[in-house]
């Protein structure tokens, strides 16, 4: 199966991205819930790199860090200081830095696999990942509420405090639609969406440059140079959009836990 976008077909035409790359051609097991297709596979190569980076960079730990050890602890660090220590504090960050460090670096890494040759496809993209690690987000969140506070978690959540009785009639309806059902929503299409976008413009550009340049030449080939650029450009904007997603999925998840572990729950 070809890893890459095809740009034109044998009629000669210029046939852009489409949604259907999501949904690629099962590899194997078709038709069973282990079927593998290409993104499954992408999610495999993240997960492989994900463990294989750790591991080489926590084996031999010195307390004169190497290069590649401080690169890694450099990642380590930004979770817990700008993050888990920050929101949570060294109490409650100490607790939940497993999760949150988990959801960070991985999604990061499979947000990568959009950028990568050969992969070309964010591991996140397709709502599967996105959605397990808004739910393990969203039962943390509840957990971490009703461990604080077992007999007040939902009242305080959904009557707030100082409100008029009257006014609960309003205020209690949306707390529960923005607290306990938008949450995941939001978390998951907002990683997703940004993902699925990327993906397609990187498609786009670069399918328009192969067939500028290949199908139609001449003086179109300066179109080419022009999509190309825009196609790298685009690609650095990719691994930024990367980080900042996975920065964002574990900042809001633990906004959420502190949000549950707050004083007044």
């Amino acid at each position: 199966m070809n890893l890459l976008v095809p740009t034109a077909t044998d009629d000669g035409e210029f046939h852009g991205p489409s949604i259907m790359e999501f949904f690629p051609d099962p590899i194997a097991f078709e038709g069973t819930p282990f079927e593998i297709n290409r993104i499954i596979l992408v999610r495999w190569v993240a997960v492989i790199a994900l463990l294989l980076v750790f591991w080489l960079g926590t084996r031999r730990m010195k307390v004169v860090p190497g290069r590649f050890q401080s690169l890694v602890e450099m990642g380590l660090d930004l979770v817990r200081v700008n993050i888990a220590d920050d929101l949570l504090g060294k109490k409650d960050g100490r607790r939940f830095l497993p999760l949150l460090t988990t959801i960070f670096f991985l999604v990061l890494f499979m947000n990568l696999t959009g950028v990568i040759p050969f992969l070309n496809i964010a591991g996140t993209s397709v709502i599967g990942v996105p959605l397990v690690l808004a739910i393990v987000a969203y039962v943390t969140f509840i957990y971490a509420g009703i461990k604080k506070s077992p007999k007040n978690f939902f009242k305080n959540s959904l009557f707030p405090s100082g409100v008029p009785w009257p006014v609960y009639i309003i205020v209690t309806p949306i707390e529960l639609i923005s607290t306990f059902i938008i949450r995941p929503i939001t978390l998951t299409l907002r990683l997703m969406m940004n993902m699925i976008v990327g993906h397609l413009l990187l498609v786009l550009f670069f399918a328009a440059t192969q067939f500028f340049i290949f199908n139609l030449g001449g003086w179109y080939t300066a179109l080419g140079v022009g999509t190309l650029a825009f196609g790298l450009v685009f690609t650095l904007f990719e691994v930024l959009v990367a980080v900042l997603q996975a920065y964002v999925f574990a900042l809001l998840t633990a906004v959420y836990i502190q949000l549950a572990v707050a004083e007044e729950h």
